[in-house]
């Protein structure tokens, strides 16, 4: 069974579309699966877009923190409760589509603990593209992510990812990063259990809306990214 993770703060707009086309798209290959819907602390009524989800299709589950804490802690939550394998990250917005799950699924057939979209490599398709000032920003924290935590690495930040299921468990467990900086944090601890991480070329199509604020935000992962190198 696969297990589907998507962390959601107030996505009442984005999320409806995200969930039709994954149910969709898995129903149409009669796949055995579940689709955990995080709640982080939403004041919108995305809560009640989970719970109607879930009234409907007896293959969602719904998890909510009571208040907002942050994309990883989000993500640890739906991952704790997981009862397949493999397990799916995706974001409300879908700016990697749901088909991209084969090329994941082939790298871990091929011996991967751990598959991750990527924008940067040169094979991936980046059809609506982030403003300038947030690719600047992603090229110059993925410089130091490689300096200091993942070298080789091209595209930590993108919010597609799947797991074998004992290592989503085995790295989410314990997570120190609660917020946007958690992909470094997870992949750190799995290059350092030995787990084979792929980098796969992917489509992608930047969604507007975001909650990531360019200055906080960054200042915020910068330091996640030098306590997570130091941490035991």
């Amino acid at each position: 069974m696969l297990s589907i993770v998507i962390p959601s703060k107030d996505e009442e707009q984005r999320l409806p579309r995200t969930i039709e086309q994954i149910q969709a798209y898995l129903d149409a290959r009669h796949a055995d699966y579940e689709l955990i819907l995080v709640d982080d602390g939403s004041a919108d009524g995305t809560r009640k877009i989970m719970e109607a989800a879930a009234e409907r299709n007896p293959k969602v589950r719904v998890e909510a923190l009571p208040v907002n804490r942050g994309k990883g802690r989000a993500l640890a939550t739906g991952v704790e409760v997981a009862r397949g394998d493999p397990i799916l990250l995706t974001d409300a917005d879908l700016s990697t589509p749901i088909e991209e799950l084969e090329k994941l699924q082939a790298a871990l057939d091929r011996g991967a603990g751990i598959a991750i979209a990527s924008r940067a490599l040169r094979e991936s398709r980046v059809e609506v593209s982030q403003p300038v000032y947030r690719v600047a920003m992603g090229k110059a924290f993925n410089l130091l992510v490689q300096a200091v935590l993942l070298p080789g690495i091209w595209d930590t930040q993108c919010g597609f990812k799947l797991f074998r299921a004992d290592v989503a468990h085995r790295v989410f467990a314990g997570l120190v990063t609660d917020g946007f900086g958690y992909d470094p944090e997870v992949l750190y601890r799995a290059r350092k259990q030995g787990v084979k991480i792929a980098e796969v070329p992917v489509v992608w199509r930047n969604s507007a809306p975001t909650t990531v604020s360019p200055i906080r935000s960054s200042v915020d992962m910068f330091k996640h990214v030098f306590r997570i190198r130091f941490m035991k």
